[in-house]
């Protein structure tokens, strides 16, 4: 579950530039929030993100213990020029990783959470 501070613009991240589909939205005027989850597919087979909208509050600190979300994606190379052409924000070019093979860039989204893309092409390290 990400916090985000507009709801509507998360939606639009996660589906317009990064392709994922709107599953299901809960609104909870009562209890002052809206939630939304995306995904590329629904559970069990994917996994669902729950974007959630706490009423009146535009902007949370990351904080320290949060890294990133990772998505797997069959060229990071392609991902990323999908992406840049959608408006998104690469702030880690593709490339290898530190000391190993395996392709993975990141992207920030417009809450400033840091999303990295892993290219599926061999075993993990």
């Amino acid at each position: 579950m990400l916090r985000v501070g507009d709801l509507q613009r998360a939606i639009d991240f996660y589906t317009k530039v990064l392709g994922m589909t709107l599953l299901r939205t809960t609104d909870r005027p009562e209890q002052k929030y809206s939630l939304a989850f995306v995904g590329y597919g629904t559970n069990p087979e994917h996994a669902e993100l729950e974007l959630t909208y706490n009423h009146g509050v535009d902007k949370y600190e990351m904080g320290g213990a949060y890294g990133h979300i990772a998505i797997g994606v069959p060229d990071a190379y392609a991902a990323c020029e999908k992406i840049r052409a959608a408006g998104g924000n690469i702030t880690r070019e593709p490339g290898p990783v530190k000391g190993g093979t395996t392709v993975i860039a990141f992207v920030t989204d417009p809450d400033g959470y840091k999303i990295e893309l892993i290219q599926r092409n061999g075993e993990p390290e």
